[in-house]
């Protein structure tokens, strides 16, 4: 969001619009709630009539916390309340994608059908899938959605009040692994900025914290380990157990710590008939692995959701096209 031609964009579609519907990607994370409670309140500021879009019935820890402390204090609703909400006169509306740009990920697919004028405000890599109409704001050199929209609020000099810095540097903090990966200057910037305006650190690690079950099913993972040439490591979760895709993520950040690893890769069941891919590299391009199997991502980071298979057929799949690549 520094070109000036993207300046203008944005202001425009943002002034010119009364209703203003924001939504992130299923299964929520801390960067996708904090970023869009982050628009939220650019928004409010701007005196915009908003609502957040989500349909996701169970929450990961750190956003149920969240949620929790924000009831009553924002327009939270779901896909089925979309149209009571929306401004009769089509050009008045607008939906604000906020860390993702594939069409199947969204919370609400209803408002991608309903709402035409779009911004999508991204950090990962466009694919086959990716939503194409609209004002598109891709960054993947960015660590999360959140720093992106600190860019947003600079655009229009609007300073974040402590906890929604708090909220944004949480995203951040997530995104990066403890500032451990996908950091810039920039990066450390805005986690400068944050805290001058007010950002706990105290708070962050509050809304990282896990719950113990969750920590030692994760170890779990770490027991099941693939070793293959290249120093790609596959880890497999136990077919009978369940998995939350930042557990699965938070692993792949983990792997890449370990000696002669390049490449680390998490395959776990997310539901009954899901299973989770969660991808990360320190230097080889993991995004055609990722588009292979249906998900996307950056160079860096990349992730995908597979139906009605089983985790060893996913295994071996990556297997052969890490083989073929080679080859």
């Amino acid at each position: 969001m520094k070109e000036k031609d993207e300046i203008k964009k944005v202001k425009k579609y943002i002034k010119t619009s009364d209703t203003i519907f924001i939504q992130g990607h299923k299964n929520l994370d801390l960067d996708a709630i904090s970023s869009n409670i982050g628009v939220y309140y650019i928004l409010e500021k701007l005196n915009k009539k908003c609502y957040i879009i989500i349909d996701d019935v169970e929450h990961e820890m750190g956003v149920k916390k969240v949620l929790h402390e924000i009831e009553g204090c924002y327009n939270i609703i779901t896909s089925a309340e979309i149209e009571e909400k929306m401004n009769k006169r089509a050009k008045k509306n607008l939906l604000i994608i906020l860390d993702t740009n594939k069409k199947e990920l969204v919370q609400s697919k209803k408002a991608l059908d309903l709402i035409q004028k779009r911004i999508v405000i991204d950090h990962h890599e466009l694919g086959k899938t990716s939503i194409k109409e609209g004002l598109i704001l891709v960054d993947t050199k960015v660590s999360s959605a959140s720093e992106l929209v600190v860019r947003l609020a600079d655009l229009y000099d609007i300073k974040f009040s402590s906890y929604i810095s708090t909220l944004l540097l949480s995203g951040i903090t997530l995104d990066t692994n403890n500032f451990m990966l996908n950091t810039t200057e920039e990066t450390f910037y805005t986690a400068y900025y944050l805290t001058v305006y007010g950002a706990s650190t105290k708070k962050v690690q509050y809304l990282l914290k896990q719950d113990l079950a969750s920590y030692s099913e994760e170890q779990k993972l770490l027991t099941n380990i693939d070793i293959l040439d290249g120093g790609v490591a596959i880890a497999k979760g136990a077919t009978n157990a369940l998995y939350r895709r930042q557990d699965l993520a938070r692993i792949a950040d983990t792997l890449l710590f370990f000696n002669d690893i390049e490449i680390s890769i998490v395959v776990g069941k997310i539901s009954k008939d899901e299973i989770g891919v969660s991808a990360r590299s320190i230097e080889r391009n993991i995004e055609p692995l990722m588009t292979k199997l249906g998900g996307g991502g950056n160079e860096n980071n990349g992730a995908a959701v597979i139906s009605n298979k089983k985790i060893s057929e996913i295994v071996e799949q990556i297997k052969k096209y890490l083989k073929e690549e080679v080859n």
